[in-house]
């Protein structure tokens, strides 16, 4: 079945949209002064984290069109360089993390030269391939990466920026960077979907054959989607490992790593820039619930000994894969631009029927 996508969109800033996307990074900058809970923050956290892994996807996936569900790959050696940099060779987080982004870049190079050879359903599963591969890797080679066992934060060092020092030890220096890197990664695909790089992406979702007789080069920028969708993504591996300072293969090589990344595009409206934001709104909530629903109880919202808490934790902790499952049913059956796409057209539909009642009612008039 397929996706209706949507098409480029008009250059410019529209100062109603840039008013609102300012309102709400200052209300989410000022949203820990209010909200002092553990979990909240950390829930925060989480949710940042979704969106720039949904953002990081939609470059390759929902703009250039080319379907990865190998993007674990990406994310996990994001995590084991930084990590590994930090425990071995002593390099703060910080430093180490835009080796990662290194790192993801040319293992994206490495991979495009050789899948994007492929098209269609050969290319996806060349990206679950490689995603299992480096996996297996990690696992193997254990005097490398420790194998199974993997890597255990024993020591965060302390960051002075501009004469304050930031510890990263309370969920709350975490949160600021989240939100700083989700706002710099929605940025930037706004800017990719707005400039000619942007169009050419586009141009090759919606017919290569025909991108390629206008002389755009397939190879190259499909390549260019690829790095910095990875780049984005190495950089999400590097913070969660910071973040939950604990890493093995199984957690960050995981293919259940990129179908979240994937559902977070398509559950929100893949190709759209406020997409992954509207999936990782819908998502987290759905995949905390189902991990740990007494996360509703830390939030007073449930009891502890709720019926809803206990039916979760009883039938439905370890079937997140099956719920999520259904979910991609339900958004492609009813709603195929994603719940952004749902809204879109409900709205229109309103609208529409507004107007049809008052050129009904302008005779009677």
């Amino acid at each position: 079945m397929s996706v209706r996508l949507p098409m480029p969109a008009a250059r410019g800033v529209s100062l109603p949209g840039l008013l609102a996307f300012v309102a709400a990074v200052i209300l989410l900058a000022l949203f820990p002064s209010f909200v002092k809970k553990p979990y909240v923050l950390q829930m925060s956290v989480v949710f940042f984290l979704a969106i720039i892994q949904g953002q990081a996807w939609n470059v390759i996936g929902g703009y250039a069109g080319q379907y990865s569900v190998g993007h674990a790959a990406f994310f996990g050696i994001g995590a084991y360089t930084t990590m590994m940099l930090l425990e071995v060779g002593k390099i703060p987080p910080w430093w180490g993390i835009w080796a990662a982004v290194a790192s993801g870049v040319i293992l994206s190079l490495i991979i495009g030269s050789i899948t994007f050879r492929l098209r269609g359903p050969y290319f996806v599963l060349a990206s679950i391939a490689v995603a299992e591969i480096m996996k297996l890797a990690a696992l193997h080679f254990r005097g490398f990466t420790r194998g199974a066992e993997g890597f255990l934060v024993s020591e965060m060092p302390t960051l002075n920026l501009f004469g304050a020092e930031i510890e990263f030890v309370t969920k709350r220096s975490f949160y600021f960077i989240g939100l700083g890197v989700a706002v710099l990664v929605t940025a930037a695909n706004w800017a990719v979907q707005h400039s000619k790089l942007g169009y050419y992406f586009q141009a090759i979702r919606e017919d290569q054959d025909a991108a390629h007789s206008l002389g755009i080069n397939l190879s190259l920028y499909k390549n260019v989607a690829l790095a910095i969708s990875a780049a984005f993504t190495a950089f999400a591996g590097g913070f969660y490992a910071m973040f939950v300072k604990f890493i093995d293969p199984n957690a960050v090589f995981e293919i259940g790593v990129s179908v979240q990344m994937v559902l977070i595009a398509i559950i929100g409206g893949i190709g759209t820039i406020l997409g992954p934001v509207v999936g990782a709104m819908v998502l987290v909530p759905l995949s905390e619930t189902l991990r740990n629903p007494r996360g509703l109880a830390q939030l007073g919202i449930l009891s502890v000994d709720s019926g809803f808490i206990v039916f979760v934790e009883r039938y439905l902790s370890n079937a997140h894969l099956l719920v999520y499952g259904v979910l991609v049913v339900v958004v492609i059956l009813f709603a195929p631009d994603g719940v952004l796409g749902g809204v879109q057209r409900a709205l229109a539909w309103g609208r529409k029927r507004a107007a049809q009642r008052r050129a009904a009612a302008a005779p009677a008039a």
